[in-house]
This record gives structure tokens, sequence and C-alpha cells, in this order.
């Protein structure tokens, strides 16, 4: 139950010097150019529209099979490890079934390099596909996935695992091992499987990740951060803010003019009108973690601030505007107390306290300062949550020996299992008109009373009146990355927090 949160020395929020290509955005987003490979009968073309983050890709060429290739690529060259995901769609019928499009891995721009893709062709075919040497046959595993729109195409030393998925299921994966450079030709295709057409396709939701190295140390060693937002209902998402330190947990105001995050024991506000960043006074409450939340008005904030020499995570409250002296509603000689929500009437506190030895869901009386228990297991409930109508609290518990959301009533009765799959599940949040829950999912190999830095997980969506969780994003992050509540006030977005090593 670690969530000590370290200052980074080595970076401060705004070295935006420090960023390079992987979140700035040039002539082509976060890839360096474009190019026909193969020399197709018709010059293909590449564009970015920075508005929407989409790429736009027209090629033609004869195909992607055989000894030698033909297509239109937007690329940059990467080192080593990386995960590029995209969610993908054809624009018009098409002329030929074999048209292609996905994401691909090659050695150089010659016709006949090895490569590995993940490909996603005209009528509905799906596959990994290679070429193990330069010149020789190319080679397919295909996929179970029909015409998938959300694919990933992630290398580990020499594996290359292609990922895919429609909208709202989980990802079905194939790999193989294929020996390419370190350094390679990595981005976007299109093939037209006919060298006197051309096709059009665009790429959204556009990531290039890389993840941490092997050394990695928890709460030790941390990666640049994207703040995001996404369209619930539509699946589309935008990069607001890039760092390469650790940022984390926005919420969302209730006027939506801006998102409130933390970053290296400081909370900061993100203007959404001009992009303004500005340190939010917490006074010398300067140590806090990810668990901060407003009230249902949106008038006040409380934090977890960590205090003393033994860094006891203990809860405060302060105007949303700021304030030099934040108000202390626990006491570090409890043990700790991680926020999660606020009661609907603003009179109470609900979090997660280290007490008796165990992890409960406790209440706190803001007046009286008066603690209740709610939950009494010796197994981790966490991530309290209020329901905007006041009637539940829901949380997560491990108490069947995988984390799952669970609720009851704000006294503590009536306490019943809600998900019921084999993931993880962590953190859910209320839609302010409380008819949905978004929540965090990690597979089921990690350990399920963790919720740790920098893994791939899953964002779901479930209507709030009961049914069953679909997928609305595919994340790299997992701590930090949607730990408060984050929807925005009319209910169709919410903002969240992704992550890759910004050097």
């Amino acid at each position: 139950m670690k969530r000590t949160y370290r200052l980074l020395a080595a970076f401060t929020l705004f070295s935006l010097s420090m960023q390079i290509s992987f979140s700035q955005q040039g002539p082509l987003g976060i890839f360096e150019t474009h190019s026909d490979v193969g020399n197709p009968a018709k010059a293909g073309s590449a564009a970015y529209d920075t508005q929407a983050q989409e790429y736009t890709l027209n090629g033609s060429g004869i195909n992607m099979w055989a000894v030698k290739d033909q297509f239109q690529f937007a690329w940059r060259k990467i080192k080593g490890d990386f995960i590029i995901s995209a969610t993908v769609r054809f624009i018009g019928k098409g002329t030929d079934p074999h048209r292609k499009i996905g994401i691909i891995a090659r050695d150089n721009l010659n016709t006949d390099s090895r490569y590995a893709d993940a490909c996603v062709h005209g009528d509905g075919l799906t596959s990994l596909q290679f070429r193990q040497a330069d010149g020789a046959q190319t080679e397919q595993i295909v996929m179970s996935s029909y015409h998938p729109i959300h694919i990933e195409l992630q290398r580990t030393g020499n594996t290359f695992t292609f990922s895919a998925a429609t909208t709202g299921e989980n990802y079905k994966t194939v790999s193989k091992e294929i020996a390419l450079n370190d350094e390679v030709y990595a981005g976007l295709f299109i093939c037209s499987h006919n060298d006197t057409v051309m096709e059009k396709a665009v790429f959204s939701n556009v990531r290039i990740i890389i993840p941490v190295s092997k050394d990695f140390r928890p709460y030790r060693d941390y990666i640049g951060s994207h703040v995001e937002v996404m369209d619930v209902f539509t699946g589309h998402r935008k990069i607001l803010h890039s760092a390469p330190n650790s940022l984390q947990a926005p919420n969302w105001s209730t006027d939506g003019k801006q998102l409130i995050y933390n970053s290296e024991g400081l909370l900061y506000t993100y203007n959404l009108q001009n992009s303004a960043i500005n340190k939010l006074n917490t006074g010398f409450a300067n140590q806090n973690n990810n668990d901060h939340v407003l009230s249902f008005d949106g008038k006040q904030l409380a934090i977890s601030h960590h205090v003393g020499e033994k860094r006891i995570s203990t809860l405060f409250t302060l105007p949303v505007t700021g304030s030099d002296k934040p108000v202390q509603i626990t006491s570090p000689d409890s043990g700790h107390s991680y926020l999660h929500s606020w009661s609907t009437d603003g009179k109470k506190l609900i979090f997660t306290g280290q007490r008796n030895n165990q992890y409960d869901i406790w209440s706190v009386d803001i007046a009286t300062r008066k603690e209740t228990q709610l939950t009494n297991t010796p197994t981790l409930d966490d991530s309290p949550e209020m329901s905007p109508d006041g009637k539940w609290i829901y949380f997560n518990s491990v108490r069947t020996g995988t984390m799952k959301l669970w609720r009851m009533k704000p006294d503590g009765s009536g306490q019943e299992q809600v998900t019921f799959d084999e993931y993880n599940d962590w953190f859910p949040h209320f839609s302010p008109d409380g008819k949905w829950i978004v929540f965090l999912s990690y597979p089921k190999e990690i350990d399920p009373a963790d919720h740790p830095w920098y893994k791939k997980v899953y964002i779901k969506l479930m209507p709030a009146s009961g049914g069953i969780p679909r997928i609305i994003a595919y994340v790299y992050g997992g701590q930090g990355t949607i730990n408060v509540p984050s929807w925005s006030p009319d209910s169709k977005k919410i903002a969240f927090v992704s992550n890759t090593q910004l050097k």
C-alpha cells in the first residue's frame, strides 16, 4: 500500500526544453517525416491535424507481401523497446479487399527490408506480418480479431506483439520472435494493393510509448507524463500537456474551466481555455500525494499531505482557489489517511484509513473530527467514492482474492460486489449526472493488492444502474492515471494521465 511521493530534484514541471520529439508536435506530429517505400506508381502523402491530433495517410502500392513492399509510410527512428498504438479507419469503400493499414517497424526503407507489422486488411483480415531476412518471403500470423479499430505493435527485445480490438473488447494478441536492428524505422502505413489506386485512412489516438527499463524502481524512478482528455462516448483522446516528469491524477473543476493535478508534492491548475499552468497555493502542504478531491459544489478541495518524519498521509481541506493555511482534519497519530471522496452534503470526508493494522474505508466528520469505520476486513479495501445522489459509496476490495468493485450504503451496511471478471479493478468514479462509472482495470497477473506504475491498463465504463463494463481506452499508466474523480461537468469527458519516457 505504498503511496509515498518523493521529490525529483532532476526535473522541474516547466522544463519544456527537456521534452523532445515524442511530446513535441512538428509538421507531422510525433513522426519525423513520411515517404513512399518501393516507389509506387502513385505518390502517397501524409498530413497531421493539430487540432484533432489525427494523421491522414494517402497511399498506393502493389502490395506488402512476398519479397518486396510498396506503401506510404509516416515514420520515425526508435531504438530499443517501444509500444505504438492507434485507432484506425479506412476512408471510403476501397477498391481491393486486400488494401492494408497499420503499424510497422522495419530495418530500413528498402523495398525488401526485414520488418514486423500490425496489419488490418480491407476485408477484415488481421495479422502480424513479418519478413525475417532481407529479400525473404513475407509470413504472417492471423489473429481472431475481425475488423478491429484499436491496434498496437509492441517490441520487447526481439519479440514483436500485435494486439487488436474492436470497440469495447479486450485486446487479442499474437507474438513472434523477429531479429530486427536495435534502431528501426517505425510508424504508420497504408497500401492500396493496387498501384493504379490511391487509398485513404485516418489514424487517431496515436501514441508512441517508451516503457520503463527492467531496472525501474517504483516510487524512486519516474518517467514522462501526458495529461489527456477523452470523449467517453466517441473514444477520441487528446493530449493537452506533456512533461518529462511525473504528473498525476487530474480533477476536472465543476465550472469546467480547469484541471487540477499533482506533481512532485505540489498541486497545479491547467486552464482549459488558454493552456496556462499555475501552481495552486497549498501553503505548508507541499508533500501532497495524488489523492485530492473537490467537494460536490466545487468550492472546497481536500488533500492528502504527508506529515512529519514518518510522512504520514493526513487529510486537510482548503478553498479550491488555494490557501496559505489548509485545515487539518485527521490526525497522523491515527495512521495513514488517503482521501478519495467528499459526502454530497460537504460535511464528511471518505477515505482509506490505516487503522488497527489494516486498511479499511472510513469517514470523518469535518466539524467534529469524529471518525467512523465503514468496512472491517483483514484484506485491502480502498478508493471509496460517494454517488452523486448520496445513496451509495463505491469502493474496490480484494476480499475475494481479486480486486473488484463493491458498493455499500453510506453507513457501511449492504456491502455487495459490483464487478466480477478476472481483472483487478480500481478507482470507481461517477459521472456528475450519476449515470456512469469509469474505473481502471489491471490484468490478472498484477498483484491484486497493488496498483503499480507504468503498466498496460484498461479504462472501463459501466452504467451506474448495473451492466457489463466495456473498455473505452487502452493506456500505458496505472498509478497516477485516474486516482481521483475526473469527469467533465457535462458528463461527456474524462481527464487522465498516460505515461512514456520523455527524454
